[in-house]
């Protein structure tokens, strides 16, 4: 569930920064004026829609790796020295340490059960879809929950339509990246342009 909200956020924060751009090009083609709309509204809304997209998306991408590490470290089967604390049981999944078959409660035979999406790691470990794919692409960790393998993403998202998330994670990284080393980089250039006399 926890994952389901932050891929939701991911998806919002993807939507809201294609908007915005959409709407830049829209303006920069001139065709705000078929609709009778001004240039400068359409520009800063569009400039707000790409700023507050790629904004909340680089805050839910760190908030969701700060709580997959807390989550990972209260079921037990991560931790830091690499030894998990619990065996995982089969039929579980790591991320959420929910059954990978849930029966329907009023039910007591193995025909009404509902049986969620599953994925299976190159390291044989199986978890929910959404489970893993939180993990991945939200978390930002590309290993297995449980041994800490390497995931190949690449097999994991074969369809080229699940790829552009992973293109938007890697945008919000360089962002993330641009907004920490900037204020370094400016007072380096600065620093440079006062040495060599190019106030």
């Amino acid at each position: 569930l926890v994952y389901k909200w932050f891929l939701f956020l991911h998806k919002l924060s993807y939507v809201l920064g294609i908007a915005g751009y959409i709407i830049m090009i829209f303006t920069l083609m001139g065709l705000n004026f078929i609709f009778g709309l001004q240039s400068t509204t359409c520009m800063d809304t569009g400039i707000l829609l790409l700023f507050y997209g790629l904004y909340y998306g680089v805050l839910g991408r760190d908030f969701a790796h700060i709580c997959t590490d807390r989550m990972a470290c209260k079921i037990g089967y991560f931790t830091h020295d690499g030894l998990p604390k619990k065996h995982l049981d089969d039929g579980v999944c790591a991320v959420c340490d929910n059954r990978l078959v849930t029966l329907l409660e009023n039910s007591g035979d193995d025909e009404d059960a509902v049986e969620e999406k599953t994925y299976r790691l190159s390291c044989g470990h199986i978890f929910h879809e959404f489970c893993i794919r939180g993990w991945v692409v939200v978390g930002k960790l590309q290993t297995c929950p449980y041994c800490k393998e390497k995931v190949d993403l690449q097999r994991m998202f074969k369809n080229p339509w699940e790829k552009p998330h992973l293109f938007y994670g890697q945008l919000l990284d360089w962002i993330r990246y641009l907004v920490c080393w900037q204020p370094l980089i400016v007072t380096f250039v600065q620093g440079l342009n006062h040495l060599l006399g190019l106030e």
